[in-house]
């Protein structure tokens, strides 16, 4: 097991975040985390990444663990002549080779020598992938990796996303709100407000009644037509 929380809750301000969440992620393992604004996904992500402690609880990840993080967009200077190949070898383990490797395997080759500032949001999401892979991560941690980008460039985030976990051999953690795109890619799915409302396979958890009730009727067998078209798909 590369991650287990057990019990942990968080509470600010005397406000209850998170309540009795327990979860564990396998070596390999896709688990995508959905839930409505305000449901403390990204909050349980800093608390898996150490950023913030629970205020009860355990939260254990395996010792030596190399862990990449890929937050929800990239705010810099504009004065900042940065360029994307400069911006990846800022790094930390980042060798010239690493960041051209990996710029490849994202097809951010021919921007490397662009400006951060100056690429498009879907380039910029796939650079950000990339800096959080530049580690060679056990454990990849991505908090709504294709925000701000087009349906087609969604799809290209997630197609690349699969890729990574195939080649790398790593665990995804992932939060994210595109759920036709993710749910039938992940191993796992965490329904989460406040508490784990359910979790299992997405078959499953597309059936189950406290996600029908957080998304809806609609959305839930659209989801459930999507999963068992993508089951028998060759």
């Amino acid at each position: 097991m590369l991650v287990d929380l057990q019990q942990v809750e968080l509470k600010a301000r005397g406000r209850l975040i998170l309540e009795n969440i327990n979860l564990s992620v396998e070596k390999g393992e896709i688990v995508t985390i959905v839930g409505p604004n305000g449901c403390g996904k990204s909050m349980l992500i800093r608390i898996i990444l150490g950023l913030i402690n629970p205020t009860s609880g355990t939260v254990t990840l395996r010792q030596g663990t190399r862990v990449g993080y890929m937050p929800q967009n990239l705010s810099l200077e504009s004065l900042m002549p940065l360029t994307v190949e400069r911006f990846l070898c800022l790094s930390p383990r980042a060798t010239k080779e690493k960041c051209q490797r990996f710029a490849s395997d994202l097809g951010l080759t021919r921007i490397l020598n662009n400006p951060v500032n100056a690429i498009s949001g879907g380039e910029r999401q796939r650079t950000l992938l990339a800096r959080a892979l530049l580690n060679e991560p056990e454990l990849l941690v991505l908090d709504e990796p294709a925000q701000g980008i087009d349906i087609n460039g969604q799809a290209t985030m997630y197609e690349y996303i699969a890729e990574m976990r195939d080649k790398l051999q790593c665990s995804i953690i992932m939060v994210s709100h595109d759920l036709h795109l993710v749910i039938a890619g992940t191993d796992k799915v965490i329904c989460l407000n406040q508490h784990i409302c359910c979790s299992g396979r997405p078959a499953e958890i597309t059936k189950h009644p406290e996600f029908i009730n957080i998304f809806g009727e609609q959305v839930s067998t659209s989801l459930a037509l999507y999963t068992h078209k993508h089951d028998h798909e060759h």
